[in-house]
């Protein structure tokens, strides 16, 4: 008996590239303007952040982070920035969980950068004085996500009492 090759299988060859960063929409307003620039205004800035994704066949998906900002004083809008700062990586070779933590924290971190300097430009060819917003922790965002969709999820799952009748 003759001794046969032992057939290894290879795992998928991992891969994560960026292929493309772009604006796909930006809006600025300053509705206040020019008299909010003789006011001694105490702004109050509000941020608001998500991601979606949408596979664009052959291993390209592009990942949207869109970002709203909103300064105010007491009740009065100061500005208002919303943008969608999108890209296109490719990526291959990676199970389900993998790839949901890729789209979920890793392509919204690669992004959020360049959406802040964005916002930076805006706020200052606004005629404000530049806006520095934080480091965000994606990977902490997106544990938050998945812990609270699980949640959800295992309550949904819970049979209900059946309601009492009246009579």
């Amino acid at each position: 008996m003759a001794d046969q090759p032992q057939q290894t299988t290879t795992p998928p060859q991992r891969q994560l590239v960026l292929q493309k960063i772009y604006i796909k929409d930006l809006s600025y307003e300053s509705p206040k303007a020019p008299e909010i620039f003789r006011t001694n205004a105490t702004p109050q800035t509000q941020l608001n952040i998500r991601s979606s994704n949408f596979d664009l066949g052959g291993g390209n998906i592009e990942v949207t982070l869109t970002m709203t900002i909103e300064s105010k004083d007491k009740e009065a809008t100061i500005f208002l920035i919303e943008i969608a700062q999108a890209g296109v990586f490719l990526i291959d070779g990676y199970t389900p969980q993998e790839r949901a933590v890729l789209l979920g924290s890793f392509c919204p971190a690669t992004l959020y950068p360049y959406a802040r300097e964005a916002i930076s430009d805006v706020v200052v060819k606004g005629g404000f004085p530049s806006l520095l917003l934080q480091p965000i922790n994606f990977d902490s965002l997106f544990a938050q996500a998945s812990k609270s969709a699980m949640e959800q999820a295992a309550a949904a799952a819970v049979p209900q009492p059946p309601a009492e009748e009246r009579h």
